[in-house]
């Protein structure tokens, strides 16, 4: 059985796509990876990428072109520092030449070596073809795919994505939201109890508790940078930041240094129902905002649903409970990871496959079971509210404008953090023997609406707003 830890469903990188922005890079990577496995990448002087479907449709909007290259330059999407991403770019294109792995100089031109195809290869909608010439005239290729998420795979071992995903035997292997409630009445523990007796067999306390707040504070400083940035999203929409100026009408008037001392204050504003949702929704914007400008976020389950966690997690921390802490956001960060992977092992979370109902979908149903959990709901209770969440996000399309990450992305992002904090009090007041649709088979279902789905509202940039509305409207 497939192991996937919270730290997959959760990663770290570089906005503005999972799927078309963190997959491509770490697919560059792997290509590295292979061609020293190989021992060609010593004799490597050239190469070329082969963008195709999805990819080829929204990669110029969602930076595929320069994941590409910034992932062959050798820059890591969980460490490079933000401000030289421009001058990695900007140093390929002006001198035609690419640092192979940080490494070793080679021509590379990105207009003739980046090639987007339209046509789309069997095996899935986001596939790249990477081939290198190495010993003169001799020729290597290979074809990765970008799933969802961050995740990357090969046609040929589709079952290990990634090679950071681990295949081992949890000691409470999941697959299906009733084998997760089964483990937890059987052990009589919480989701995140299971959740991390789990994780224990892959690391040290030590470890998971360190990596769980990093993850939480690279959020936290991504809503913090969010609600102090003014200005226009890059793209070409001319989308005016919206975090910074609703955080101007609700911010109070105490003072602070840094992103803690900022939460502190937040929590004694004021909390009228009007400024809770403006609350929550400026925290979405904020996330999705960095994410669409090539910020650092937390891919929760995808770039472009990175918004909906933190900010019901800063909902709880900053509404509902001020005397929450470590504990409380590491709980909600493994009880999110773990309904995020029976989504992903039981249907997608790859727009390019599902539509929008596989990323805020996804994360909203993550982050009402977590909220859930916090707030006092049985493991029943928790799988109800992810459930919800996701029954009122079905057939959400994926369309977006110019094929960028703003419009109508960055909004759905406000949309599904308040239908998760919804979810969760709704699930709150369910008694599961009454429930009609359990979790595994709303799981069920989004993949079926998936698949009948047409390709036009698939992340291709070739359905709903993103025909409608167009560059000049703008």
């Amino acid at each position: 059985m497939e192991c996937i830890s919270v730290f997959d469903m959760l990663k770290i990188g570089v906005g503005p796509s999972s799927s078309h922005t963190l997959g491509p890079w770490r697919a560059a990577e792997l290509f590295i990876k292979e061609l020293k496995k190989l021992q060609f990448f010593q004799t490597t002087t050239h190469l070329k990428v082969d963008l195709y479907g999805s990819l080829s449709l929204t990669g110029i909007g969602h930076a595929t072109d320069l994941a590409v290259m910034l992932g062959l330059s050798g820059a890591d999407p969980e460490y490079v520092p933000i401000e030289n991403i421009d001058k990695i770019i900007n140093t390929v294109k002006e001198s035609n030449q690419l640092n192979l792995g940080g490494e070793k100089p080679i021509n590379f031109s990105p207009k003739e070596d980046i090639v987007f195809n339209k046509n789309f290869l069997p095996f899935h909608a986001n596939g790249m073809t990477f081939t290198a010439k190495y010993n003169n005239n001799q020729y290597y290729e290979s074809t990765f795919y970008s799933i969802g998420g961050g995740f990357v795979v090969k046609e040929e071992n589709a079952e290990n994505v990634e090679n950071d995903i681990i295949k081992a035997s949890f000691p409470f292997p999941i697959d299906k939201a009733t084998e997760l409630l089964m483990f937890c009445k059987q052990e009589n523990k919480s989701i995140s109890e299971i959740v991390y007796e789990n994780e224990k067999s892959l690391r040290s306390e030590e470890e998971i508790h360190n990596e769980l707040l990093r993850i939480w504070n690279t959020m936290l400083e991504c809503i913090y940078i969010g609600c102090h940035t003014e200005g226009t999203l890059p793209g070409g929409l001319n989308v005016r930041r919206r975090a910074y100026d609703m955080y101007q009408n609700l911010k109070g008037d105490l003072p602070y240094e840094n992103a803690q001392e900022w939460l502190q204050t937040i929590r004694k504003t004021k909390v009228y129902f009007r400024q809770i949702l403006k609350w929550v929704s400026c925290f979405a914007l904020a996330v999705n905002e960095v994410n669409a400008s090539l910020g650092r976020v937390v891919t929760a389950p995808t770039n472009g649903s990175a918004g909906v966690i933190p900010a019901v997690l800063m909902y709880y921390l900053v509404i509902e409970n001020h005397k929450a802490g470590d504990k409380e956001i590491k709980q909600f960060l493994m009880v999110a990871g773990e309904i995020g992977s029976i989504f992903k092992k039981g249907a997608t979370i790859s727009a390019a496959m599902g539509g929008c109902q596989a990323e805020i979908g996804v994360s909203s149903a993550m982050a009402a079971g977590a909220l859930c959990e916090l707030m006092g709901g049985s493991p029943d209770q928790v799988t109800i509210a992810a459930e919800i969440a996701m029954e009122h996000h079905l057939g959400l399309t994926c369309d977006p404008i110019a094929g960028l990450v703003q419009i109508p992305c960055i909004e759905r992002n406000t949309m599904g953090a308040l239908k998760a904090i919804n979810a969760a009090e709704l699930a709150l007041d369910t008694d599961p023997k009454n429930v009609k649709v359990p979790l595994d088979k709303v799981v069920n279902t989004m993949w079926q609406t998936a698949q009948d789905m047409n390709n036009k509202y698939k992340e291709t940039s070739e359905g709903g707003l993103a025909v409608a509305v167009n560059l000049s409207d703008c």
